[in-house]
Order: structure tokens, then C-alpha cells, then sequence
């Protein structure tokens, strides 16, 4: 079965490709437009569709649109109802479901050769949640089945959530919340209420929330709150009564850490109340999780720490991109195929050394083949450079897992400031560190491993001195912990640094500047690297180095 997934309507528009149920390729748009997120969630731009990720994929497979058994996208208009039922002031919804209807069309017309009758319609958290359980896998690849799934994001059809339980092929549906009430749009809400880009900055107000303290978590807890039977209330927020908005640049406030703090805190438990109501009903070990609210690691922390489940597993994916990946193994496994789990989030391009080294020659700059790539990059970030990794296939998602990434020395403090600087964003964001999995325990207390950086761990006492740009101001860090086996390079360079600095930690964050998306392609890297002042570019085996620009 050649099943070509697609996410489209919303925002983060994306393909994927199953074959035979083993996952071929993944991406999304943005990657390829250079728009972030691919376009605004609005309904005006609801009939773009992710042509070039789709095109990458299919020939990614070897195929033509013709080729294709099956199309999923991730929206089933005939769920839907007109906005005002649900409770939503959007006018101009119906502009939407118009396009998703039609959504057949437009894509035979953006895939030349596809028959528009292999478009099936797949319900929005029914893709989130196949996105999970059948990507998903525990520690010795053992597939999750059975397993309960909890979907939590903005808005379906005409839900928010998805409580639904895996066994075999079949998603059982156990409970699901109607809108208006969304934990998403409650999120998103206050995300603009403070001052940041609504459907885009969600994780800036979980950084901001380390901020503050929950004082006004009592008062919340009116407006936010599970209803005991599987799902929530959650609409009608007054957010001015709590505090004024912040408008874009302005500096923030203490009253904004609070009221983000206190959001925080009422959404972990909300979170916990609808995990623990799930386990009621399953009984089950495992729990996979999915939608836009499953991206908030410090909630995710807080159900593996304090919930009913024994593991919890997260697709790194698990905003609406991932959509277009659970489509695909929806009909998939709906077609009797056995779906593969995931292997890695590395399912986007790649480039081979001889392509990347006509790159080069075409930038017209001065590079060269290290002997020991890992050891140069090594030397780089214990002389305190800044270095840009470019390697294999891009990610999927929007973690950078050591695939495209901006790596720098953990030791020195200004780093995180610097870093900020680099990037172009708010200096209370933090970086993330990297990690050797068999070196993670002694370091960070958390569940592990760890390795798509969707959990936040405590830092031990006696390494926030030792590594503090990547301790947040709460004492945590978001790691990423790094298999031999899967990522051997990385491996190697953990290795190499901390025999020269005696640091088993690396910082990395994400190959690009504030409001542009994760770099993908050769170009992006070379104009990334022009552009900020980073030491040395790692474009796959080469280096391409900054005069002067080590020794700091």
C-alpha cells in the first residue's frame, strides 16, 4: 500500500509517505517556502497545500502521483459544523470547510496524474493520534499496542480533544470535548493576550512561566477546569482581569510571568485530571500523546512524573504537521498493513557529500575535509566558538535533534545570552543541552531517554554550575540524549568535547534565526553562516570556518 498523508488546512502544512506501512519520508512546507509555519492559520490561506513537501516525498519513493493507493488528509469536512454552533467567533469559517471540501480537487491539480477519488478525508485527532500510537515505539522498538493516546490541541472538526485507545489496528474513541472549550485556544489566547504571535510563540509563554509564581492559579482555576468525565471546561478566559496586555516589544512584566505561570499550572492539571481519567478506562502501561498541547514539555514532565501511566511517549511531530504522517498510517493499518514505528524524527532531505561539496564550490568559499570531523567540531566548541551542524536528513518536527542544529560550549554563562543574539530572540528563552544516553542519569532527573526534547528534567545540583547555559531559571533543562548506535557522529562529538573539557553536555539549538524557519537545504546553511556570527559550519563532512573566530 503507497499511502501519500497530508496536513493542510490549518497551519504547518506537510506530507508524508508510507509504503508497505514503513515510513519513507516526511517534511514540511516551510522547510521548502522558507515561510514559517508555512502559512497563518487563517481561512483565507486554508487551500495552500504543501505541493513541494508532497513532491519531495513522492520522489523520495520513487513514485508518481499516479502511483499513489491512497491519499489521507488530515480534515473530514463532513464532521464540521457551521462556527456559531460551536461556540466560535469566526465568520469566515465556512471559507474553509469550503476549501477542505474540495481539497480532492486542488491536490489532483498540485500532484499532476493523482486521481482525486484516492482522496479519503480522515478525521483531524484520529491523524494526531495514529501519528502516535503507530509511530511510537518503547526503548526496544516493541510497538505501542495496546496503548491509551490522549490528542489535546486547538481545534478538529468541531472537538479539541481525543481520549482513544489502541488495540491492534483499531483507534477506539473513549472521550472527546466539543468546542468552544479548547486547552489549545485558551493557550493560544493568552500567547496574544502577552504580546507574542498566537498559533506560533506558545512556547515562549511556557519559558516565561519559570518567571513567575501561580498567584493567580485559585482564580483560573474558574474559568479552567476538568469536568470529571473525560473532559474539560475551558473558554470565556478574562485575561485583562488578571493583568494589562503586553504589546509586541514591549518588555514584560512580572504580572505577565504570573499570569503565565499560573496558566501553566492550571493546563499540567487539567492535563493530569484527563490522563488519570484515561487510565480508568484502559488500565494500560503506555500512553502516546499528540496535537499541538503534547509540544509543552514542562506539562509532558509533569504526566510522566505525576500520572497513572508507566511510560509516556510523545510524537516529536505532534503539532498539525504530524497530521499529515498519521493520515498515512491511518489508511495504512486501515488497509491491514503493519505500520513500522518511526526510526528517528531524521525523515527530511538529505544530501550526499558530493552534492553538498558542489554546494561549496558554488558558494565560492574556502572549506576543507577534516580527517576527524567530530574531533574539529570538538576543538571549535572548547575554544567557545559557535558552530552550525548540518547532518543527514533534516528533522521532522520542530526540534533540532543534532540534524540542524547551532551547537556551543555548556561552561560559560554568556552563551545563552549569546546565543539569543545569534538567533535574534528574547534572552529569557533558554538553549537545550545534548547528552550521551548512557551519561544522562547522573545529570538530569527525568524520564529517559529522552531523545526527541519533549520532557524537561531537573538539573543535579552539582552540574548547574558546571554547565550553566543550559540551565533554565528554574533549575531545568529540556535534554536530548544521544544513542550510539542511532547517531553515531553526534555520539563521537559528545565524546571528543568532554575529553577536552571534561563536559559529557553539548548546547544545541536550532539552525536558524527568530522567525524563520529551521534551515533544510545547503543554501540555507551557507546563508545562515554568512549571515550570524557562527565559527564554523559543519556541512557534512567539510567545514567551512570564520577567520579569527574560535578563540573566545
Amino acid at each position: 500500500m503507497r499511502v501519500l498523508g497530508i496536513n493542510a488546512l490549518f497551519h504547518d502544512p506537510a506530507a508524508a509517505l508510507v509504503i508497505d506501512g514503513r515510513i519513507v519520508a516526511a517534511a514540511e512546507e516551510e522547510r521548502f517556502s522558507r515561510r514559517k509555519h508555512g502559512k497563518r492559520p487563517v481561512p483565507f490561506s486554508a487551500w495552500e497545500l504543501p505541493d513541494q513537501a508532497a513532491a519531495w516525498c513522492l520522489s523520495q519513493g520513487g513514485l508518481r502521483p499516479q502511483d499513489l493507493d491512497a491519499v489521507g488528509y488530515s480534515y473530514d469536512p463532513s464532521l464540521a459544523r457551521p462556527a456559531h454552533e460551536l461556540g466560535l467567533d469566526d465568520p469566515w469559517d465556512f471559507l474553509r470547510q469550503a476549501y477542505a471540501h474540495k481539497a480532492p480537487g486542488f491536490l489532483a491539480e498540485a500532484l499532476p496524474g493523482l486521481d482525486p477519488k484516492t482522496v479519503a478525508f480522515i478525521p483531524h485527532h484520529i491523524a494526531h493520534a495514529a501519528s502516535a500510537v503507530y509511530a511510537g515505539s518503547l526503548d526496544d522498538q516493541q510497538a505501542l499496542d495496546p496503548c491509551s493516546v490522549l490528542v489535546l490541541d486547538g481545534r478538529g472538526e468541531a472537538t479539541s480533544h481525543l481520549a482513544a485507545r489502541r488495540d491492534g489496528p483499531r483507534l477506539i474513541r473513549l472521550a472527546g470535548q466539543r468546542l468552544p472549550h479548547s486547552l489549545g485556544l485558551v493557550y493560544e489566547e493568552l500567547t496574544a493576550h502577552l504580546g507574542f504571535l498566537r498559533s506560533s510563540d506558545e512556547y515562549k509563554v511556557m519559558a516565561l512561566a519559570s518567571y513567575g509564581t501561580p498567584r493567580m492559579l485559585g482564580e483560573l482555576r474558574r474559568h479552567i477546569y476538568a469536568t470529571g468525565d473525560g473532559g474539560f471546561h475551558a473558554t470565556g478566559v478574562p485575561w485583562e482581569q488578571f493583568t494589562s496586555p503586553r504589546r509586541p516589544g514591549e518588555a514584560w512584566s512580572q504580572e505577565h510571568a504570573d499570569l503565565a505561570c499560573s496558566a501553566q499550572k492550571v493546563l499540567e492539571e487539567v492535563l493530569l485530571d484527563l490522563a488519570r481519567w484515561l487510565h480508568g478506562r484502559t488500565h494500560d502501561r503506555v500512553l502516546a500523546m499528540a496535537g499541538g498541547v503534547a509540544l509543552n514539555c514542562v506539562a509532558n514532565s509533569r504526566i510522566a512524573r505525576d500520572g497513572p501511566f508507566d511510560h509516556v511517549w510523545v510524537q516529536p511531530a505532534a503539532g498539525d504537521a504530524g497530521t499529515a504522517l498519521g493520515a498515512a498510517l491511518h489508511l495504512a493499518a486501515d488497509a491491514g498493513d503493519e505500520p513500522t514505528p518511526m526510526p528517528g524524527a531524521d525523515l527530511g532531505r538529505g544530501w550526499s557529500d558530493a552534492e553538498l561539496e558542489a554546494w561549496l564550490k558554488r558558494a565560492a568559499v574556502p572549506y576543507e575535509r577534516p580527517l576527524d570531523l567530530a574531533a574539529a567540531v570538538a576543538e571549535t566548541l572548547a575554544c567557545n566558538g559557535i558552530v552550525a551542524w548540518f547532518q543527514g536528513r533534516a528533522e521532522y518536527g520542530p526540534r533540532a535533534l543534532g540534524h540542524r542544529s547551532l551547537l556551543a560550549h555548556p561552561g560559560h554563562a554568556g552563551n545563552l545570552e549569546r546565543l539569543n543574539d545569534v538567533k535574534g530572540r528574547e534572552q529569557f528563552r533558554p538553549v537545550a543541552p545534548m547528552v550521551l544516553a548512557e551519561r544522562a542519569a547522573e545529570i538530569f532527573d527525568g524520564p529517559l531517554p529522552s531523545p526527541y526534547m519533549l520532557f524537561v528534567h531537573e538539573v543535579a545540583p552539582a552540574w548547574r554550575d558546571r554547565i550553566p547555559a543550559v540551565v533554565h531559571v528554574d533549575g531545568t533543562a529540556r535534554i536530548q540524549t544521544i544513542d550510539r548506535e542511532r547517531e553515531p557522529l553526534v555520539a563521537r562529538m559528545l565524546a571528543e568535547f568532554e575529553r577536552r573539557t571534561g563536559l559529557p553536555v553539548v548546547v544545541n539549538t536550532s539552525l536558524n534565526t527568530a522567525g524563520r524557519p529551521m534551515v533544510d537545504n545547503p543554501r540555507d546553511a551557507l546563508e545562515c553562516f554568512g549571515s550570524c556570527p557562527v565559527d564554523l559550519l559543519a556541512l557534512g563532512p567539510f567545514v567551512v570556518r570564520r577567520p579569527g573566530g574560535e578563540q573566545r
